[in-house]
């Protein structure tokens, strides 16, 4: 049960005035308080079953007039050009960079080892120059494939290649310690002590969703840390149904919103999500909880316009 403290309390018989009772006074400055936290639905746009399921995608966001961002390979891009400029320019939709092929841009348990850094430099360049090829627009955000447990901390060589390339935020922390999931709700930071306070991390939240269904075939494996700081948030099995789905997505929203977290944005990849449920009725579940919490719904590259001017 949430506790209003004497500060709140007298911040509600302001807001509210005198006559009004305290328990209403109370929920609407918690409510007004909770509608600060920003809601992303981001999507890893990697594979090139991902144009067909992104067609099905953008049709939910439509109809719930829903932001995203999408990270996209720069080989996926160019594989299809015209179809993603089509589907995808639209003032809903941010469109970055996934790399242009997937590499790995530091060492990642599960992914591999990183690549050499010249061939880094091209996975970050060409991605980016793919994106702003095709939708004659800058790209500002990149999101490393896999993503890693540490973002990009303690890489001086490849943060200097991502400054250089004129990208303004990461999205790189996709894991929670030790290559653990869920990812925990952590919060923007800059690279200030690696010497770009101007580059900022914009981490991703809770599961890869690919693997609560099991679509990457690993099988049950070590991916949980003991205990769990989300044991509500671990199913007994892998996920069989869209609103099973959906129960997994509502604890990390449900938990943003409570701790008033400045947003929370859920790892999903358009392959796997058309592969599991092609009527995409977890998006539905999902958008029709973050307008019931009265989250705010924006894209990456508008939350790092907000955190950057802070």
């Amino acid at each position: 049960m949430n506790r209003i403290s004497r500060r709140d309390f007298v911040k509600s018989t302001v807001l509210c005035g005198i006559g009004a009772t305290a328990v209403s006074c109370t929920t609407q400055v918690r409510e007004a308080q909770q509608k600060s936290t920003r809601y992303i639905a981001a999507y890893d746009t990697e594979s090139p079953a991902c144009l067909a399921a992104c067609r099905k995608i953008v049709e939910v966001h439509k109809r719930f007039e829903m932001p995203a961002t999408f990270f996209i390979l720069g080989k996926t891009l160019d594989a299809n050009p015209a179809e993603y400029r089509e589907l995808l320019d639209h003032p809903l939709f941010e469109v970055a960079t996934h790399t242009y092929s997937h590499r790995m841009l530091r060492d990642n348990d599960f992914c591999g080892a990183a690549i050499p850094l010249d061939e880094r430099r091209k996975e970050i360049f060409e991605g980016k120059e793919a994106v702003e090829r095709v939708f004659e627009r800058p790209c500002i955000g990149l999101r490393p494939g896999c993503g890693f447990d540490n973002a990009l901390k303690g890489e001086p060589a490849v943060l200097e290649l991502i400054h250089e390339a004129g990208i303004r935020y990461v999205s790189s922390l996709l894991w929670g310690p030790d290559y653990s999931l869920p990812a925990h709700l952590t919060e923007p930071f800059n690279y200030k002590e690696d010497g770009y306070p101007d580059l900022w991390e914009l981490p991703g939240h809770g599961w890869h969703e690919n693997l609560l269904k099991d679509h990457n075939g690993w099988g049950p494996r070590r991916l949980t840390l003991w205990p769990s700081p989300f044991p509500e948030a671990l199913p007994k099995a892998f996920c069989k149904t869209p609103k099973d789905e959906f129960e997994v997505n509502k604890v990390f929203l449900d938990r943003a919103w409570e701790t008033n977290k400045p947003f929370v944005s859920l790892i999903w990849h358009p392959w796997s999500l058309d592969k599991f449920d092609p009527d995409m009725k977890m998006l539905e579940l999902t958008f029709a909880h973050v307008k019931r919490l009265g989250l705010k719904p924006c894209t990456y590259a508008q939350l790092y316009d907000h955190v950057s001017k802070a």
